[in-house]
């Protein structure tokens, strides 16, 4: 296959997190192989979280998808109605809607957000795959605006005034170096606080680029080891630093 076409099959959702995707490494694949790269490869387990930040991203991207998602009216997941109208999927609760159309309706009404979400030359939800550190990756930029020459990427927190220090611990350094790589512009986030609904825009430092580098850098390291090297016992694996 090309390149043009396997950018055009990743386009498709269940392709791109599906088994053909699965043969690129990617963003998310960072923390598992820095910190238990034993379990690289096992399917993430359904979370509120994960399902949340697929409504938020859809509800200002996609709008005319948001119909894939299931919502209850109960009060927590843990309520006999969810329980009983879920089937045992993880749905959407009514007030983290509610919650979310909130957040939008603030980040549209931002001039700011608005110019870098809705310009006239952008593209939504853009695969692309490149070579870094000898391996193949992939990712899928929610916002590409042209205008501006940026990768945008929308976030939400539990605290903005922690953000940066989520940044990292999130492995975002990572994301901002391989997609800025991969779709040759630099990367900005848009990032709302999900009880405050403070807004913040942060562009990245040579400093984070730099840190995402090194970490993209050992996880291909870590990868290779593991499943490219013949012979390798992942028993023998361990960490070896001077303190």
């Amino acid at each position: 296959m090309t390149k043009t076409e396997i950018i055009e099959k990743l386009r498709d959702d269940e392709l791109y997190y599906g088994k053909f995707g699965k043969q690129y490494l990617s963003n998310s694949d960072i923390g598992t192989l820095l910190d238990d790269p034993l379990k690289y490869g096992t399917p993430l387990k359904a979370s509120p979280n994960l399902v949340i930040g697929s409504y938020f991203h859809t509800a200002i991207l996609e709008p005319g998808k948001l119909e894939r998602f299931k919502i209850i009216d109960a009060s927590t997941r843990a309520v006999k109605k969810y329980k009983e109208l879920s089937g045992g999927e993880m749905c959407m609760l009514q007030h983290e809607v509610d919650n979310i159309n909130f957040m939008r309706d603030k980040l549209m009404e931002n001039d700011v957000c608005r110019g870098l979400i809705q310009g006239e030359n952008v593209e939504y939800e853009v695969p692309a795959i490149g070579e870094l550190a000898n391996n193949m990756w992939k990712g899928k930029a929610d916002i590409i605006n042209h205008d501006e020459q940026l990768v945008v990427d929308l976030k939400t927190t539990s605290s903005i005034k922690s953000f940066r220090q989520s940044a990292r611990r999130f492995n975002y350094d990572s994301q901002a170096y391989i997609y800025s790589k991969l779709f040759g512009y630099e990367m900005v986030f848009i990032v709302i606080d999900k009880a405050s609904h403070v807004i913040g825009v942060y562009d990245c430092s040579p400093d984070f680029y730099e840190r995402g580098e090194r970490k993209v850098e050992e996880a291909s390291h870590v990868y290779d080891l593991f499943f490219n090297t013949e012979g390798f016992d992942p028993s023998n694996y361990l960490i070896n630093e001077t303190l």
